[in-house]
């Protein structure tokens, strides 16, 4: 390492937010950055570990260390190299990823790990501005085709991976736009779409092809695709959300967190939502059911829409806020988190279990709420004791950010005929094939929601499996 006394001079310092007057108003990410010189002295503070627990907790296998060190050294084309050789898209993870690796990070133990998250989105914009990412087209390309249904994290890293080795990919979108979650389901002021569009333009022109408004099932036959390609890759999320299944939810005024979110995308980037649909906080009394990183999106956008009061509740209990003897380090730590969106004006309240829905003429006016108890049994299992103690929480907007129970069922994977685990989530084997030999899945497809890092690795591997099924 270039100064490996770094971390016991240097302090941690984050690029912190923009105020909050000055964001709220407006849908830009609300991060701010370093300038290069305080970015280089933060890459200083990793200490090359021996044992580098960063590289352990992250999905990817990012070797932090190494690109640590090339950031110090003002090498930021090889800090590119080292990281897209783990990472096909570090602007992305840069921005919105939890950064397990930071959680893991030996000065994590003293609270002042590295800035790894803010560095690794340093290095791609560097790479971005000094022109080091462009397009790299293959060699020669090897006559076989590949579908990818789905343009998520993990269908753009499979597409990526593939096409990398010559073969010819087409990503199918049912929506108008390519991004899956990271376009329609993170709002614009945690990842701005130029960012996303910054890379498809890099991707198509390596050679990649992309068809949106494409349902396959819909107005694309299954048997059609089938037929055309070599294999297929089902990344389509898990997008069944898990519902609220109470007196009062047929109430007007409810709605899913990513429909919400999915409009407020849509009209950031000038594109028309028909009055009837459209969900406004403006003027509202809003309750967020559910205290996830949705849930959170959802305070942030109803805030920036004009709500007038925003509350955010949770069924489990607050996490302990600094350490959490449970989840002790290098583990991911279960403490309270406070996004930039808690930041803004909003009330959190946990261990509330939702009762019933209260409307007048058929509009949603309060949410009736009981106060529960956490403990644990014998076998150290989490136990929920109602307490009977009961309020009504006022309401015009119920925002259900409750999670996902599985992909959509419905259509494509029904016709497929593919087997489901016990989870409902499409089932695969070893070589992360469905049930129909020639079609994979990936992300949170087989997995069940979660993290846009696990998705780009799950999207990784298996366009290792599809390529070793194509040469056989």
């Amino acid at each position: 390492m270039g100064n490996p006394k770094a971390f016991l001079t240097i302090d941690r310092k984050e690029a912190g937010y923009r105020p909050v007057l000055d964001r709220i108003s407006d849908f830009g990410e609300v991060e701010q950055t370093l300038n290069t010189g305080d970015r280089i002295l933060q890459a200083s503070r990793c200490m090359d570990c021996g044992i580098p627990f960063c590289h352990w907790s992250c999905p990817l296998g990012n070797i932090m260390p190494e690109w640590q060190d090339l950031i110090y050294k003002g090498k930021w084309d090889e800090a590119l190299d080292s990281l897209q050789s783990t990472n096909n898209f570090p602007e992305f993870t840069g921005r919105v990823c939890p950064a397990p690796c930071e959680k893991s990070c030996v000065l994590a133990l003293s609270d002042s790990p590295v800035t790894i998250r803010e560095n690794e989105a340093a290095v791609a914009e560097h790479a971005f501005a000094e022109g080091y990412i462009k397009p790299k087209l293959p060699k020669k390309r090897t006559g076989k085709k590949i579908a990818v249904v789905g343009s998520g994290p993990a269908g753009l890293a499979c597409a990526d991976q593939l096409n990398k080795k010559g073969h010819s990919v087409v990503v199918f979108e049912k929506h108008d736009a390519i991004g899956g979650l990271l376009r329609y389901g993170i709002p614009d002021f945690k990842l701005n779409k130029s960012v996303i569009d910054r890379r498809l333009n890099i991707l198509s022109a390596e050679g990649i092809v992309f068809k949106t408004k494409s349902e396959i099932g819909k107005n694309i036959a299954i048997k059609d695709v089938i037929k055309e390609f070599d294999a297929i890759c089902l990344t389509v999320g898990s997008g069944e959300p898990r519902d609220l299944k109470v007196e009062g939810r047929e109430l007007k005024g409810i709605h899913f967190a990513l429909e919400f979110l999915h409009q407020q995308n849509a009209l950031v980037s000038q594109k028309e939502v028909p009055g009837p649909e459209l969900i406004s906080a403006k003027g509202k009394k809003v309750l967020v059911i559910g205290g996830g990183d949705t849930g959170s999106d959802c305070v942030g956008t109803s805030i920036r829409q004009g709500a007038t009061s925003v509350i955010q509740i949770e069924l489990l209990p607050q996490p302990p806020e600094n350490k959490n003897p449970d989840t002790p380090w290098p583990m991911y730590p279960n403490v309270l988190k406070t996004s930039s969106s808690h930041k803004e004006g909003c009330e959190r309240r946990w261990s509330l279990n939702t009762k019933q829905i209260l409307g007048k003429k058929d509009a949603v006016t309060g949410v009736v709420v009981e106060e529960v108890e956490w403990s644990k049994d014998e076998n150290g299992a989490w136990k929920m004791t109602p307490t009977g103690k009961t309020e009504t929480i006022k309401a015009d907007l119920v925002l259900l950010a409750l999670g996902f129970i599985h992909p959509v069922h419905e259509g494509l994977l029904d016709e497929l005929g593919l087997s489901y685990d016990n989870r409902g989530n499409v089932e695969v084997n070893a070589l992360m094939q469905t049930s129909k030999s020639k079609i994979f899945a990936a992300g949170d497809t087989i997995t069940g929601a979660s993290l846009v890092v696990r998705a780009i690795d799950s999207g990784r591997k298996v366009a290792e499996k599809i390529d070793s099924f194509l040469k056989q």
